[in-house]
This record gives C-alpha cells, structure tokens and sequence, in this order.
C-alpha cells in the first residue's frame, strides 16, 4: 500500500510569475500557527528576490475561508505555563503583518468565506484585496477578552467615520460591500469567477506591474451586493465618534432605534477590559503616523494579555467549551486606569529597530 504524504500547512508553489501562498489547515480554517507564519516569511523572502515572480498571492484551501485568525488554542493551552511561546507567535505574526504592508511586489489576497483575526493581517496588509459574496470578515476579538490586533489598531482607524470603531468594539462580521467601505478590501469578485481569476493572474508576464494585476482583477470584478450594515453609517458614526466606552454605550441608548438596541446588547456581552483597551489602542492608532508604531502597541498589550483571566475565559467559552457564555472578571464601571496601565508597557526587545 502506497503511503501519502503529508502535504505541508502552507503550500508554497508558482503558477507562472506569481508566487502562491496557500494555507493549508482547512479543519481548523487555516487558522495561523507559528511554523505556518514562519513558512510564509521563508516565502515572502524567497519572492521577494526572485526576479522571475512579479506577484504573491495568498489563498486558502478547503470551503469554508481564507483564515479564521491566529491559533488561539495553542496560547490558551500554553499561555499560563509558558507565556513565551503566545509572545514569540505574535512577534513573529506581527512582522509578517508589518512585512505585507510593505511588500515591494503586488500582494494579493483572495478573502472568500471566513477571514477573521489573524487571516486579516494576512490579508488586508495587501495592496490588492479581492472579497467574494462568501466572504464574512469580522475582527473577533473583543468577544474572547482580547483585543483587536494584527495591525487592526492601524487598519480600522482609517475606515470612514466610526466605521472602524463599531468593527473593532463589537467584533461584527461583514460582508463584501461593507469589507471594501471599511478600506480592508478593494475588489469583489464572485466566487465562481475565483478559479477564471487565479488562471487570469499567472498568464501574466514577470515584467508586470501592480497596474496589470489591478487590470485583471477589474476585467473580472463586479458591484458587490449591497449591505443592509451600511444603511447605518450616520448612527454609528454619531454614536461611536466618543473617546469612553460608556458615553458610546449613552449614546446608543439614547437613540433608541433597533439597531441601536441590538448594538447596545451585543456591547454588553462583551469584555469590558477587551473593550476599553480596543477604544483606548484605536484612537491611538488614529494619531499614528506608521503601522509599525501601532503593532508594538499591539505587541505590550499581546504579552500582558497572557496574564489576563479574561482572555483565558473568553477563549475557554468560544473554543474549548463553546458554551458560548463567558462569565467576565469585572463590569465596565470596574476597570480601573491601573488595570489598562498593564497592557502598555514591554520590557523585552522591541518588534521593529524604530517604529
């Protein structure tokens, strides 16, 4: 009996002069863990000085998404014991993130079906972000007692009004139109055109420029269907444009509209530490001039975070229970000045030499 071989968790491979990236855990929705990050790294800097690619593209294999994020079980199993191995993933996340963003090739992401957390940074990082009507992409986090990361605190700033804000406090998942509002993708593609797109992509010749990717993706783009989400821009920016948690959460009540209800709700089944330390991480963002100065934020309040009873409640009630019902340490009214303090101080070396 022939033995099969494994394949490995990213197969990297080209398809003319593009270099491809495909994530290869679909059971576990190709949820990031470090060899995968440190595969994607080799392969960044194997493209990068290969003359003969003039592109990356990042896909995910199985039916059901692109990412679903970061291997959160793995922190949570080794995150008390040994918090070092939850840091070293992140760092090495994180410089990947900073590495996409400045990539000097075209970087395109193809964002079908789930892309969540850390399937976001592998994504939106691109210059060249394509979503399917598949595609359900949400930052999470708040409702695990984290806080958005990945660079979202440099990403979701820069999205129109408070739009950024309500993704990032709520951990709401969205669809095409709502993805390309927000500035996390560019393009929508339906998913039955993926596969016409990726042929499309690798008759290029290696002499291309990030103009003739733009060219073959537009040849196959569309409108995106439209979102009922987006019908509520002028509330959310007026309800989210305040810098504490409680005034959104006054503001919200005040409205009184049933979209304002359902928002208010869903706020308050979530982390209250989660959801100051994203509100105080995101207007920080907004007044940073790198996405580099926002991923070591990022990176302080990662480390600390391995310390937070909450993570590892909110982790516990999504993954390894799913009993879905979280029972948080302290109310909104609780956290303290003190208690945010924690999160944004690092002794250990720095991700970037100067953000």
């Amino acid at each position: 009996m022939e033995m099969q071989t494994a394949q490995p968790e990213v197969i990297v491979e080209r398809d003319g002069a593009i270099g491809r990236l495909r994530l290869n855990r679909p059971r576990a929705l190709n949820s990031l863990n470090l060899a995968m990050i440190r595969a994607i790294d080799e392969a960044l800097t194997g493209f990068g000085r290969d003359p003969s690619i003039a592109a990356v593209l990042v896909t995910g294999e199985g039916e059901r998404g692109l990412c679903a994020g970061g291997d959160i079980r793995m922190i949570y199993e080794s995150g008390r014991e040994r918090p070092e191995e939850g840091a070293q993933f992140w760092r090495e996340e994180f410089i990947v993130n900073s590495r996409i963003s400045a990539y000097a090739k075209p970087y395109i992401a193809i964002m079908n079906g789930i892309v969540m957390g850390g399937g976001v940074g592998i994504s939106a990082h691109g210059s060249h972000r394509i979503v399917t009507e598949r595609t359900r992409l949400a930052m999470p986090e708040t409702g695990i007692g984290y806080f958005t990361d990945v660079g979202a605190t440099w990403l979701l700033p820069r999205a129109p009004g408070e739009f950024g804000t309500y993704l990032g406090l709520t951990g709401r998942d969205i669809g095409a139109a709502a993805a390309i509002h927000a500035r996390l993708a560019d393009s929508f593609v339906f998913a039955e055109r993926i596969d016409a797109l990726v042929a499309s992509l690798g008759r290029l010749p290696a002499t291309a420029k990030a103009e003739d990717f733009s060219a073959a993706i537009g040849a196959l783009s569309s409108e995106p269907p439209a979102s009922a989400l987006l019908e509520h821009t002028a509330l959310i920016d007026r309800c989210f444009a305040f810098d504490t948690v409680e005034a959104i959460l006054e503001a919200l009540g005040k409205d009184g509209s049933d979209f304002a209800r359902e928002t208010l709700a869903l706020l308050k089944t979530r982390s209250a530490i989660s959801l100051k330390l994203t509100l105080k991480l995101l207007r920080a963002g907004r007044a940073s001039a790198t996405l580099n100065e926002c991923l070591e934020r990022e990176y302080a309040a990662c480390v600390a975070m391995l310390g937070n009873g909450d993570f590892y409640e909110g982790v516990r009630a999504a993954v390894i229970d799913k009993d879905r019902n979280p029972k948080w340490s302290v109310g909104l009214e609780e956290v303290t000045p003190q208690m945010l303090a924690r999160f944004e101080r690092h002794e250990g070396t720095r991700l970037f030499a100067r953000a």
